[in-house]
């Protein structure tokens, strides 16, 4: 493995700070969006990164680093990399301030307002370097904070933008100018099922109802001036880190890369670091969560016959009403499947005061409910059959490379984009947007798991096949990896 090799020759190496022939490594800065899916998979970036022997200084706002010290093993799983530092910064938002979905534009208003100065008093401070440690020699950003680019712009540091959602999703992004050009965008008339057409590559299949949630309200609602500029945004930085993989994601890739010519595809990032870290390591990569994962669910899966378990899951942001949390738990019990179930703390606006006896009875009979879940570890399990999910990008990945087929309930974002994706264009199952009506629920999952439960595996199966060659030696991902390290090295 090329990571390997360079991370035993790293260890073989002995380097002395007085030897002035000695030249230190590429110190590379890593800042992801501080929300759960992004932060879990650039910290997977930055561990595949500190693997090539780069010395790396992971920034973490001051809530999204305190989460972490108390809910995963960041601290000491890093420890063993002489090369790596954890720095942090404030977010500039009051410490009651609940950084929810509803109100991130606040947390993305006020990094850039307050948290750019102090970012680039980081980098010229002298802070990052010492003896053993140069200077920053190249910043990668999450490519939502453009301030970050006109930072690194203005001190003279290059910069790639890392991208954590779905190049389907991006280009889409990038595609809303020409959407309100040609009047697609707002729509009129309330038909969401009318075709969208303006998206070269997703003539054929996408809907209304298959744009960001946001694309159904005014143009002046604050998600969609954010995202506007994406197509501007992205081409500034030296190159685009993308977590897909080309058999994936390809044709959209191609569409991307009018705009942004160097691109990186790497992913599936949380397969790519594992299989590295299986080469000469016997722990397993860190779920990097916010949450305390219930490991409890492990022994209660093992007890499962196998495939025969539905997992659900709609990730750490998603919130539901009372009534869509009854529909989907009716719809779990009548469709008679086994369920293993993550209701997280807060998840449901309001709460269940009564529990009616026919779910209480079909809960302990097949069910398992629990507030987090180590998800990769879930979806590895062969217990688990189906995964009824958000549609979350990293969800969506970590399914994909289990071959584990989906039913997408998507919240927000990215998922109405991904879930039609799943559904219509690679075949891996059924997208169940805007609707939660138990009767829907119970016929979704018994078409997954009973019906068409042959059919789905087959597709699941074929594609896990591919992400699984992507970052094996030769693959495309393996080859974009090893492209962006040497990258890196001679900035």
């Amino acid at each position: 493995m090329f990571l390997l090799q360079i991370h035993k020759q790293q260890k073989q190496a002995t380097i002395s700070v007085m030897d002035q022939e000695t030249v230190l490594p590429p110190h590379v800065l890593i800042f992801p969006l501080p929300l759960q899916g992004p932060v879990n998979s650039t910290i997977k970036l930055a561990e595949l990164l500190c693997l090539s022997g780069l010395h790396i200084t992971l920034l973490l706002t001051h809530h999204i680093h305190t989460r972490l010290l108390k809910y995963s093993n960041i601290q000491s799983r890093f420890s063993s990399y002489p090369g790596f530092h954890l720095e942090t910064i404030p977010d500039g938002l009051p410490e009651d301030h609940p950084r929810s979905i509803d109100r991130f534009i606040e947390v993305l208003e006020s990094l850039k307002t307050k948290s750019s100065i102090l970012f680039k008093d980081l980098l010229t401070s002298g802070k990052l370097s010492s003896d053993s440690r140069r200077p920053v020699t190249c910043i990668i950003a999450d490519g939502t904070m453009g301030y970050t680019c006109d930072v690194a712009n203005e001190i003279g540091i290059p910069i790639m933008y890392i991208r954590t959602i779905s190049v389907c999703c991006l280009w889409v992004f990038f595609c809303l100018p020409s959407l309100i050009q040609s009047r697609e965008l707002p729509f009129s008339g309330d038909d969401l099922d009318t075709p969208i057409k303006n998206i070269p590559g997703m003539e054929e299949f996408l809907r209304r109802r298959d744009l960001p949630m946001f694309c159904r309200f005014n143009l002046s609602d604050p998600n969609v001036q954010t995202y506007l500029s994406e197509g501007t945004e992205n081409p500034r930085a030296h190159g685009l880190i993308l977590n897909t993989f080309d058999d994936l994601e390809g044709p959209i890739v191609s569409q991307i890369r009018t705009f942004c010519p160097n691109l990186y595809t790497i992913g599936p990032l949380h397969a790519h670091l594992k299989l590295n870290l299986e080469s000469f390591s016997s722990s397993p990569p860190s779920s990097n969560s916010l949450w305390k994962e219930d490991m409890s669910c492990i022994p209660w899966l093992d007890s499962q016959p196998p495939k025969s378990v539905l997992y659900v899951s709609f990730g750490s942001l998603a919130v539901m009403t009372k009534e869509q949390y009854m529909e989907l738990w009716y719809g779990l019990v009548n469709s008679g499947s086994r369920f293993l179930w993550v209701i997280r703390r807060h998840s449901v606006l309001s709460d269940v005061t009564e529990i009616p006896p026919e779910l209480s009875k079909g809960t302990e009979e097949r069910g398992c409910i629990i507030e987090w879940a180590p998800q990769e570890k879930v979806l590895a399990h062969g217990g688990v059959g189906g995964f009824l999910t958000h549609s979350g990008w990293n969800a969506t990945l970590e399914s994909v490379v289990e071959g584990v087929p989906m039913i997408c309930w998507p919240y927000f974002l990215d998922q109405q984009v991904n879930s039609r994706f799943v559904g219509e264009v690679w075949k891996l199952g059924l997208d169940m947007k805007d609707t939660c009506d138990r009767v829907i629920v119970e016929k979704m999952v018994r078409e997954l798991m009973e019906e068409r439960k042959d059919e789905f595996r087959k597709s699941a199966e074929e594609m896990a096949k591919l992400a699984k060659q992507c970052f094996m030696e030769g693959g495309s991902s393996y080859c974009n990896l090893e492209r962006l390290i040497n990258d890196i090295k001679a900035m």
